[in-house]
Order: C-alpha cells, then structure tokens, then sequence
C-alpha cells in the first residue's frame, strides 16, 4: 500500500481531510497516467454523500489520511487508453462508488462487482498498483472505463452526480424486487432524505402507489406537493401505523439512524419485502413475530454492479430523473459538512468543481 506508485505523474489540484477532525483543505497529489484501459475525465461536479462526512471523520476507524472524499463525479473524458471502445474524448461520463474489483470471480462475471470480495471504492481504498484511491473533490480522475458510465444528454451534470450513488442505492433493491418494470404496487419509502427523495421519484416512475414513512410531520408536505408520494405515514403515530397494517408490497428503508424494524414490517402485507439500505452504528433488532406471521422478508443491498448503474442512467434519461440538489463551490465543503451532519440539505449537496473560485479555500 503507498499513496502512489512511479506511474503517478499527474499533478492534480484537489480537497482533502488530513485528520479526524475531518476539515477539508486545498491539496495537491498525483494521479497515475492514462493506462490502456483507462479515460481520464475532467471532473465538472462531485456530490456530497453522507459517507464523505464520515470517512474525512474517521467515524468507521478505516481512514487512510490525507483522504479526497467523493464517489458522485460527472465530468467529460479528455484522454482514451487504446483498449477503450465503449468511450471516446468528449463524452459525458459519470464514476460512483467502485475504482476496481478482482473481474473474475461469480459477481465480476455476473456485473455484481459491488459483491466482489476485492472490490474496491472510488477513495479509501487500495487499486490494483498498490496505490490509494483518491475521490472526486478533485480537479482530474483517471478511472478503469469498466467503472464509468454514460450520462444522458438530456440530463444536466450536476443534478444527475448523486445518482452514482444514492440512485444506484435505491435502483438496485427495486430492480431485485421487481420493482422496475412491474407497475401498480404499494411501495413503502421510510425516510425523506438524499436517498429517500430519489426513491419516491423513482417509485412515481415506475407506476406504483407509494407512501412515505417518516418520523418527521413537516416532511409530508414536501413529500406529498413536492415529490409526489400518495400517501404519507407518521411513523411515531400509533394510530397511522395501525390503520396502515399490512398495506404494503414493499418498503426500502433508507434511514441511518437507529431505529425499531418491527412497526415497519408491521406495514407489509404476506410475503412482502423489506429492503435495508440504511446503516445505523448499532445492530438491527428484528422481531421474530412479523416475519413468521406475515411470510415476510428482510434483504440488504449495497450500491449496486456497472450494468444496473449503466441501466439506471439510462432509465433516469428516458424518465428525466434526477436529484434535488444545492450547488456550492468547494470554499464551502466545510459549511456543507457541518449542515449535513444535522440534515440540513435539500436533498444532496454537490460541488461545482469546476467553478472558478475553486481554489479558494
């Protein structure tokens, strides 16, 4: 493991975390040249995933400092490796979560890489040179191209960033669930936030009949004016949560925070499914009861393989589809951390790396 390798020649401006403190600052490292299987993209927007906030802190213990945060880049490619067909200079790419996975074994073959035992992040992790990955809060990347996608024409680059992530979260459990092309369900949404947005709009799209679950009152108007769900259930009302018993086909749960599963499941009819995307520090506590007496299930779902994200794109292009975001340019990554530890984004923070008041800091 090293920061970098003798092929990292790039000089690249960038921002950076250096300690648990997790303040993000200018910095300057390298990145490798353009390899026969790599683009090299000029990154225009980077979103702010909630992971970022958590890796510049060290909160899971796994950081490696300095670390440059970021998995929801777009940008346009600028150089091709000679073994690239898929892309050309020019286009409009996007890069998520992965950087590299071993491409041989079931979940490579199958493009389930996010399963691959080797897979490896777009940053805090280790490439296949030895040498650590480095995000999006960057200038330049040079990526694998069997880890890029194409971004939609029609689809502006800074509002469709987040879905390389938060879009691909939610994308992967509805498509696994059936959730994609079989309209006309009751679909659950328990939380309103980056993740929680995207999944209304993508429930709306693909036709069912869905109902927002959240502790918070003042989000059912947002949900319902705003977004569209058809329904909104107060989760702390014991009353809602009763009237709304076994009414659901499927929920995804996107929220974070620890929280009791046996209410949610509750709202299931028989052989529904709930869907965890969420990744609360302590254990989940799941009653025995609603499961056993409801025939129901529990699945978990990470991100998502590059032939599902490519998918996603793509049905967000045809959808037009695309995130709720605030645009800020990097001198206020920090302002931007400090709101999204409290919630306080509507509903994705995203950086205009390419602004000219970049290098302010």
């Amino acid at each position: 493991m090293a920061q970098t390798t003798p092929n990292h020649t790039q000089k690249v401006s960038g921002w950076a975390a250096h300690d648990s403190s997790g303040k993000i600052t200018p910095y300057i490292f390298t990145r490798r040249e353009n390899g026969i299987n790599d683009v090299t993209i000029r990154i225009l927007y980077c979103g702010i995933c909630h992971t970022d906030l958590h890796q510049a802190r060290n909160d899971w213990g796994i950081t490696m400092y300095p670390i440059v945060p970021g998995h929801e880049i777009t940008g346009v490619i600028t150089k091709v490796g000679s073994n690239v067909k898929r892309f050309k200079e020019g286009d409009r790419v996007g890069v998520g979560c992965l950087a590299a996975s071993c491409l041989e074994c079931e979940f490579c073959i199958n493009s389930q890489e996010n399963y691959c035992d080797q897979m490896q992040f777009s940053y805090n992790g280790i490439f296949w040179d030895g040498s650590i990955t480095y995000g999006g809060y960057s200038k330049m990347l040079v990526a694998d191209h069997r880890y890029v996608v194409h971004i939609p024409g029609n689809l502006p680059m800074d509002a469709a960033a987040p879905l390389l992530c938060a879009g691909i979260t939610i994308f992967s459990p509805m498509k696994e669930n059936n959730m994609v092309a079989s309209p006309g369900k009751k679909m659950g949404i328990v939380g309103l936030g980056g993740l929680g947005h995207v999944a209304v709009k993508f429930g709306k799209a693909f036709g069912h009949h869905v109902t927002v679950i959240s502790t918070s009152p003042s989000k059912e108007k947002e949900a319902k004016l705003h977004l569209g769900a058809d329904n909104f259930i107060l989760s702390t009302s014991a009353e809602q949560m009763q009237e709304a018993r076994k009414t659901l086909d499927f929920i995804i749960d996107t929220v974070s925070g620890n929280h009791s599963l046996g209410p949610i499941l509750e709202l299931l009819k028989v052989n529904g499914t709930l869907a965890l995307v969420g990744a609360p520090d302590k254990p989940y506590e799941i009653p025995s009861f609603p499961l056993l007496f409801g025939k129901r299930t529990v699945k978990g779902s990470v991100i998502g393989g590059m032939t599902d994200t490519q998918e996603m794109m793509d049905v967000c292009g045809k959808q037009n589809i695309t995130c709720d975001i605030e645009l800020i340019t990097p001198d206020q990554i920090n302002e931007a951390m400090e709101r999204l530890a409290k919630n306080d984004v509507r509903y994705r923070f995203v950086i205009d790396i390419a602004t000219d008041s970049s290098n302010k800091l």
